[in-house]
């Protein structure tokens, strides 16, 4: 008999916006930014087991440790403790996504176990009880949970409910270079930009778009001095006669472009994929 998996989908979440207003004493900086999420990124699918393990499959399992400094076996850990039950499942996560590439594949991974073993043990928790252990996991974590777009402030702990925005028709690029989050804070400049949340709502793609031009990552310099292949990542979508913006998510290496149409991210894809067969290109959605 073949027991069906419970499976969750863990989507890249991309900053259409990221600035950086602050730091506290602790040392960890105060955000402004936009999160918005992509309809594909990486699967965790849960077993019954009578023990807890993590397999890793997918186009870059070699490149991560199934370990137990795995976020995924750390969020199952943390969730059974939080039960004050014992762990006990087989995951499977399937990682489609680049390695630390600034598009939360790890904060999404840990938000779709949290979910997934809640399902497979049967458990509730409240919201605060779940936001407190995804808290725990990582700063991004908690606005991983629901998955759409939410305006950030914080560490990335103040979720504030986002403007509401069209479907994005988007490109995501990585040159398959890890990127250090740890170097591109220490490389990136001093001063500090200042808050500027997105309130209003848009209709259409151009006048979003519009509102994004007025707004920075601002560790896309940072991240272009510790590795070079941001930048050309960025001049290769930037070049595509269609793209409306090409701009660094996170920090880095991952890029994206936004197009006016499902037609013109396609073709995008298709020349970038051609002309770099070495890079990770992705045509997607943000919804």
């Amino acid at each position: 008999m073949t027991i069906e998996p419970i499976s969750v989908k863990a989507p890249a979440k991309v900053n259409l916006y990221l600035h950086v207003v602050g730091k506290r004493q602790d040392g960890y900086h105060l955000l402004d930014s936009l999160f918005a999420f992509a309809k594909d990124g990486d699967v965790v699918s849960v077993f019954p087991a009578e023990n807890l393990s993590l397999e890793i499959i997918g186009p870059y399992a070699s490149e991560l440790s199934s370990g137990e400094d795995n976020i995924v076996l750390k969020a199952a850990r943390m969730l059974a403790s939080a039960l004050e039950i014992k762990p006990k499942a087989r995951i499977i996560l399937e990682k489609n996504l680049p390695i630390a590439s600034g598009i939360g594949g790890g904060s999404s991974d840990a938000a779709a176990a949290l979910q997934a073993l809640l399902k497979l043990w049967q458990k509730e928790l409240d919201v605060k009880q779940l936001y407190e252990i995804a808290l725990r996991l990582g700063a991004d974590v908690p606005s991983c949970l629901a998955a759409k777009s939410v305006q950030v402030a914080g560490i990335g702990d103040i979720l504030i409910p986002a403007c509401k925005h069209p479907v994005l028709f988007v490109v995501l690029v990585n040159a398959n270079k890890p990127v250090s989050t740890p170097a591109v804070f220490k490389a990136r400049e001093e001063g500090f930009s200042e808050p500027n949340p997105i309130s209003e709502d848009f209709l259409d793609i151009s006048s979003f778009v519009k509102a994004l031009k007025q707004r920075n990552n601002d560790l896309g310099a940072a991240a272009c001095r510790v590795e070079p292949s941001v930048q050309a990542v960025l001049g290769a979508i930037g070049s595509y006669p269609s793209c409306l913006l090409a701009r660094m998510s996170g920090s880095g290496g991952t890029c994206f472009g936004i197009f006016n149409s499902k037609e013109d991210a396609v073709s995008c894809q298709k020349r970038l994929a051609q002309t770099y067969p070495d890079w990770w290109v992705k045509e997607t959605q943000i919804i």
